[in-house]
């Protein structure tokens, strides 16, 4: 590898499920580096195996990474060439690398990314959701009541929502996300570039209806999309702004009276308009 002795870690896509996704550079990469840094050192095997190639290799996972650091950065200061790969996809993508790429680049080594297949990426490409603007949460939490808060979190956010989510809790999912977005449009993405890829849009409530139906539309490992929140009226976004400012005011101990001629400053329209809505909002209307 031309570029091998200034000691770089490359951080290398694999395929989501098709191995003719990975790329020629990625395939090359992997074939000329002194080591292999693996989620799972097994999995990671396999492609190798395809590949004909065998590299060095050494786990790195959520358990061990922060221990790995030093090792993997004396490889780099020896002048070796380093490549990190996880399981599948992008790493660092809710998978493990963060910290080891934060710290060799605090130290100064070079990073070099080596693009490829991404689960969410793909899963947007293909959903017919808006993909302008959209926001990846990663995993929600396992638990119920944590999920459903982050889910209540995110209800007003307008742009697409895309999540992660494991064949044993998806069914849950859905249910929360009913409870919580109600009717909204809800794409789910299963199997991604694999024999079995699926794409399945309706409502979560309707999702769940289908899942039942059908318990293999279960299996599998699923990206999540949600159509944002609609956007709101102009005068339901001012309302809210006002009512925003006035609670924060009387919330303060700032006097009904004080706290109108302070809205009234601020946003405009009548004094006495302003003591009426900041009365109801401290008898709790």
């Amino acid at each position: 590898m031309s570029d091998a002795d200034e000691g770089i870690l490359y951080v290398v896509a694999t395929p989501i499920g098709n191995l003719d996704d990975l790329s020629p550079r990625a395939a090359r990469v992997l074939a000329e580096v002194a080591l292999v840094a693996a989620e799972d050192t097994r999995h990671t095997a396999r492609l190798l195996r395809h590949l004909g190639i065998a590299p060095a290799m050494l786990s790195l996972h959520e358990h061990n990474e922060a221990a790995r650091v030093d090792q993997l950065d004396a490889r780099l200061v020896a002048g070796e060439a380093v490549a990190l790969v996880s399981d599948a996809g992008t790493p660092l993508i809710s998978d493990p690398g963060f910290v080891l790429v934060r710290e060799l680049r605090a130290r100064g080594r070079r990073i070099v990314p080596v693009p490829g297949a991404c689960a969410l990426v793909a899963a947007l490409s293909a959903a017919g959701l808006p993909t302008d603007r959209f926001l990846f949460s990663g995993f929600l939490p396992a638990k119920g009541g944590a999920r459903r808060a982050r889910l209540e979190a995110l209800a007003e956010r307008d742009e697409t929502l895309v999540f992660y989510e494991s064949p044993h809790r998806i069914r849950d999912t859905l249910s929360d996300l009913a409870a919580t977005l109600g009717a909204r449009r809800v794409v789910l993405a299963r199997e991604l570039t694999k024999t079995f890829e699926t794409f399945l849009e309706g409502s979560a409530e309707a999702l769940l209806e289908r899942l039942a139906e059908d318990p293999d539309q279960a299996r599998g490992e699923f990206v999540i999309m949600v159509a944002g929140a609609a956007p709101r009226e102009a005068g339901e976004a001012a309302a809210i702004e006002a009512d925003a400012l006035l609670a924060a005011l009387l919330a303060e101990g700032v006097g009904v009276k004080q706290a109108a001629a302070v809205a009234a400053r601020t946003l405009g329209g009548a004094k006495k308009a302003w003591y009426a809505r900041a009365q109801a909002l401290k008898d709790g209307d």
